[in-house]
């Protein structure tokens, strides 16, 4: 992607911070990014693949986060919430660190824009993060027994809620604030994150006792 480019889609964010999604205009983004409204539409057709074209390139820089984390599956059955933690800190810290793409984010995501474009959206970029999920439902069969888009979701866009909260003041950026919104995330983890007891071949359970 070339500098430009890039420009204006922060320039967009920037102007969907500041006006919200559906007030936004070109002409606010072209003043923010620099150029005209010209040149703007020489790289974007409409306000509506501008606007898309920035989820895209927010959403695939989130799971790039995950690209550079490693996670060892025999460390996880003795302190399955700490690998949750350490997969989930870095992700909020990308997101708090990012005012305009987290208001941009949360905003999009919450918005009648958002259903059209997940239809047809290539999510192949969270591929690292998929792979760990399902680290996660081997080492922790119970997993199974939730809806895993429903539970997945509920992490990752709370996430960014709570990251929004941080950057618009309403939350402090403190490490008490992410050690609070993770306990409330892994809370509904907790019960799942626990080994199944193996059988036996005659169907009696290990460790059991008669």
């Amino acid at each position: 992607m070339d500098d430009t480019k890039t420009r204006i889609l922060f320039a967009a964010m920037k102007a969907v911070r500041r006006y919200g999604l559906e007030g936004v205009r070109i002409q606010n983004v072209s003043q923010l990014a620099g150029i005209s409204p010209g040149a703007l539409y020489r790289h974007f057709a409409s306000k509506e693949q501008l606007i898309a074209e920035c989820f895209t390139y927010v959403d695939r820089q989130a799971a790039a986060v995950f690209e550079r984390l490693e996670l060892d599956p025999r460390s996880m059955p003795d302190d399955p919430i700490g690998a949750v933690k350490s997969l989930w800190l870095p992700y909020f810290r990308f997101w708090t660190a990012r005012p305009d793409e987290t208001v941009f984010y949360h905003r999009f995501r919450d918005s009648a824009f958002f259903p059209k474009y997940d239809k047809n959206r290539d999510v192949s970029y969270l591929h690292t993060f998929i792979g760990m999920v399902r680290l996660f439902k081997e080492a922790f069969p119970a997993l199974d027994r939730i809806n895993q888009d429903l539970l997945w979701l509920h992490v990752l866009t709370s996430t960014v809620m709570y990251a929004k909260y941080v950057v618009e003041g309403v939350l402090p950026n403190s490490r008490e604030t992410e050690d609070t919104v993770f306990q409330l995330l892994a809370s509904g983890l907790s019960g799942y994150l626990t080994q199944e007891r193996q059988t036996r071949s005659g169907g009696d359970v290990t460790g059991g006792s008669k």
